[in-house]
């Protein structure tokens, strides 16, 4: 049985403070514990709950296509603080959900200040919580202290717990062309769980090999955050576009080495390949292998699209490289976010592989509801993995292949794949639609059930 003291969410975040605020929608009570501005991050600028630090964004609205908008409207069903915030607070700007920066978090701090069951506590938790701390959500971000992080490092393992995200773009695997690409491992070999035949292979030739090499060298670039800007390259996670520069043939003797296989439309074996690797345990996400880049979002669509088989590529996430605090979640955590080398942490937000606002609050919010229903010693399931909360989180605690597990957003990729109806498959154009339909279906039987679980 377990003691009734106070749950305590170690991070102000959107995930920390949406995890605190579904504890106390429980019943629970809840310590939040906020660093700022006792001690400050080179990121923020106020002291302010749920500081915006990045973009005012929570990006595309539209509950009915998109990924993003389905998590919106997910959340706000399921009572989000972050949501009501954000709606209260919203800006024109679309289709998307732009917020006003300072009166968000003000919103949120306010509410969360005027929450009987919630003290905040404005001091820095160094290092590892107490042990008399039963119940812990580590909600830091991705600028987590030095001190806890190390305390992370020591449980998990310093090689499960990262200060650098490498992101490779990922594309949908049905938006490959497959009379260009063939699927192939080098040399045909078996590993674990494969058939020999576990890559896609997209060739090019010599003249279309020196295009994309000279676009990848000419393509406009990010640049580091001042608070990134001490941070290395290393070697074994370089952009692509700085391997280019290196020397025109360094890609061909790296990641589009062509050597040990062979294009079966011809019989033989191209100038260079760009390889793609499974994602996702349901085969419908891949990442090309190697691609870590620096370059902008808009550069990236147009460069990687001229890559033989890529020309109508649909990417569930494009690249990156920055600092970055994560774990290796499908590795670390159960299926309720706890760490499963000491059960009484779990983990939120960003520091779970998650990728943007939204994604992690909604860790946070599961978080919240699963430390909750443990506190008052009830089953909570998680949700459906057709719902994009069950989704995000069967990604991160088992769905993503933990030796290259690297930060993601929500998008359909991570969703089960619908069943034909009456015999036929649905037709493309109309997948979103009916997953989101799907979705808000099954959330709400999850929602209900586990509501009445609860009373």
């Amino acid at each position: 049985m377990h003691t009734r003291g106070p749950i305590h969410i170690i991070g102000g975040g959107l995930a920390g403070s949406e995890a605190a605020w579904q504890i106390a929608r429980a019943g629970v009570p809840a310590i939040l514990h906020e660093m700022r501005p006792a001690r400050g991050t080179d990121a923020h600028q106020t002291d302010g709950l749920a500081e915006l630090v990045c973009s005012n964004s929570f990006r595309s609205d539209d509950a009915a296509n998109n990924a993003v908008g389905l998590l919106h409207e997910e959340m706000r069903r399921l009572d989000s603080l972050i949501m009501a915030a954000g709606d209260a607070n919203r800006l024109p700007a679309g289709g998307a959900l732009a917020v006003d920066r300072d009166g968000f978090s003000r919103d949120v701090t306010t509410r969360l200040e005027a929450e009987p069951l919630i003290e905040i506590q404005r001091a820095e938790v160094a290092g590892l919580p107490p042990a008399d701390w039963d119940s812990v959500i580590v909600a830091t971000g991705p600028l987590t202290s030095p001190a806890l992080a190390a305390a992370i490092s020591d449980l998990s393992g310093s090689e499960q717990l990262a200060f650098f995200d490498a992101i490779a773009p990922i594309v949908y695997k049905d938006s490959v062309n497959m009379d260009v690409a063939w699927l192939q491992s080098r040399y045909d070999k078996v590993g674990p769980g494969g058939t020999g035949a576990d890559y896609i292979n997209c060739p090019m030739d010599a003249d279309q090999y020196d295009a994309f090499i000279a676009a990848l060298i000419a393509g406009e670039k990010t640049e580091f955050k001042d608070w990134e800007s001490n941070t290395p390259y290393f070697e074994g996670c370089l952009p692509i576009e700085v391997m280019a520069e290196r020397g025109p043939e360094t890609l061909r003797f790296g990641p589009m080495k062509p050597v040990g296989l062979t294009n079966p439309r011809t019989g033989q074996r191209a100038h260079a390949v760009v390889q793609l690797r499974q994602d996702n345990a349901l085969g419908t996400l891949y990442n090309l292998v190697g691609f870590q880049t620096k370059l902008k979002h808009g550069e990236q669509a147009r460069i990687f699209r001229a890559i033989p088989g890529l020309e109508n590529a649909e990417f569930a996430r494009l690249g990156g490289l920055h600092r970055n605090t994560f774990i290796n979640a499908p590795e670390l955590l159960d299926g309720s976010l706890r760490l499963k080398a000491m059960p009484r942490l779990r983990f939120a937000g960003q520091i779970t592989g998650v990728e943007g606002y939204i994604e992690s609050a909604a860790i946070g919010l599961l978080a919240g509801r699963f430390a909750a229903a443990e506190r008052q010693d009830r089953p909570l399931p998680a949700p459906p993995p057709t719902t994009a909360h069950g989704a995000l989180l069967g990604h991160i605690t088992g769905g993503a292949d933990s030796a290259t597990f690297q930060p993601m957003n929500v998008n359909f990729g991570l969703f089960p794949p619908l069943e034909p109806v009456a015999g036929r498959k649905i037709k493309r154009k109309e997948r979103k639609p009916a997953m989101a339909a799907r979705a808000l279906a099954d959330l709400q039987s999850w929602a209900t059930s586990t509501s009445q679980a609860a009373a």
